[in-house]
């Protein structure tokens, strides 16, 4: 499986005759597949050094196909995997060096991945809306099994149709039937969910007040990493009780 280094390689190693697209035109390209972009999140990834457009002598920003390729790489890795900036960064960072990184930070669930062709097409594949019908193929649920989870409120249709994000919980609790645990039973998980989600609201709420236009952008970010840390803080008090019924 080989490198596509010239997908995400940086503006000042790529050719000049490569197309050439403003923030607008950018934001088209990715808007089908990560619809919550925003040109303010696009400036604040360049402000992060993970994207590094050419300027004209105006000071207008100029994307290059590979500009388009790592924010869809970065935006694929955020949505699909929750990684926070810093480690796609060191992710990046590699690519640009010429290697494939071998380790992660510890905690990342993700394992280290080859950029290539195939990686490509799975992120452009990823992001879509099913129907119902789609949504229970994909997740193996069963009919009864997802009238349930609409029922408890553990997944939710927009205009008719199921996100990703629904596609992963639809997963989560048909392998949890298996296990006889109901979408009645996992009712307090969406009620948990609502009350961390709180907290983390809570936490950024000073940057959302901010008026700069990387704000809502930074606020997200944080608000990242801010439930990675709930979410392993949840995992440790978990594990901590699970540990005890070896000790009875």
């Amino acid at each position: 499986m080989g490198r596509r280094l010239e997908d995400l390689e940086p503006s000042n190693r790529r050719s000049a005759t490569a197309n050439i697209f403003n923030i607008g035109e950018v934001l088209a390209q990715l808007s089908a597949e990560h619809p919550n972009v925003t040109a303010s999140k696009i400036r604040f990834y360049e402000e992060k050094g993970l994207i590094t457009p050419q300027r004209t002598p105006a000071g207008y920003r100029q994307f290059r196909d590979a500009d388009v390729e790592r924010l869809r790489f970065v935006l694929s890795l955020q949505r699909d995997h929750y990684l926070p900036l810093k480690v796609i960064r060191e992710y990046l960072e590699a690519i640009d060096q010429g290697q494939s990184p071998q380790n992660l930070p510890p905690g990342v669930s993700i394992a280290p991945r080859m950029v290539s062709d195939e990686m490509a097409l799975e992120m452009r594949g990823r992001s879509r809306r099913r129907s119902a019908a789609e949504l229970r193929r994909d997740s193996g649920a069963s009919e009864e099994l997802l009238d349930a989870m609409i029922s408890y409120g553990l997944v939710e249709a927009h205009d008719g149709l199921f996100g990703d994000h629904a596609l992963r919980i639809a997963k989560a609790c048909t392998e949890l039937a298996a296990h006889g645990l109901e979408p009645r039973h996992l009712r307090p998980f969406q009620v948990a969910a609502d009350r961390e989600f709180g907290l983390v609201e809570r936490a950024v709420a000073p940057l959302l007040a901010r008026r700069e236009s990387a704000s809502a952008a930074r606020a997200v970010e944080e608000a990242r990493e801010i439930a990675g840390l709930c979410l392993g803080l949840h995992g440790a008090l978990m594990q901590e009780r699970i540990a005890t019924m070896e000790s009875q």
